[in-house]
């Protein structure tokens, strides 16, 4: 084997392990925001967010995180990820709330969801080389 394509193999299995840690943790907040439980409403409301909120801002996370994962649709599902961690970021820093725990942790999932897409396709490596 080659060792460009030794290297080019463990990039792409990082980018999948930075892909799926961050998938996995948004695919969960996400579904628990479709289902609902006590927990998560008296959350959003001490953010300031209305209850009939919870189920479109879960929904569009587990949207952009399925769009994520499909190769084709990687992009796009990474740009809506990034708006979602964009508003949790905003929410984070208007209450006032710790840097490193709550405003710095979403933009962390961003940096696993760019870096793991940059990691795990070639071809928009060399988009972003152009």
């Amino acid at each position: 084997m080659k060792p460009e394509n030794a290297s080019s193999k463990k990039m792409m299995i990082t980018g999948w392990v930075l892909t799926a840690l961050a998938s996995l943790f948004l695919l969960f907040d996400g579904v628990m925001k479709l289902f609902k439980p006590d927990l998560v409403i008296q959350a959003t409301k001490e953010l300031g967010y209305p209850e009939s909120t919870i189920v479109p801002i879960g929904a569009i996370i587990v949207v952009s995180v399925i769009l994520h994962l499909i190769p084709r649709f990687s992009i796009i599902g990474a740009i809506l990820v990034t708006g979602c961690l964009g508003g949790a970021i905003a929410t984070h820093m208007r209450l006032q709330n710790p840097l490193f725990t709550h405003i710095l942790f979403p933009a962390y999932l961003g940096i696993f969801i760019w870096g793991g897409l940059y990691l795990r396709n070639a071809q928009f490596r060399k988009l972003i080389a152009q």
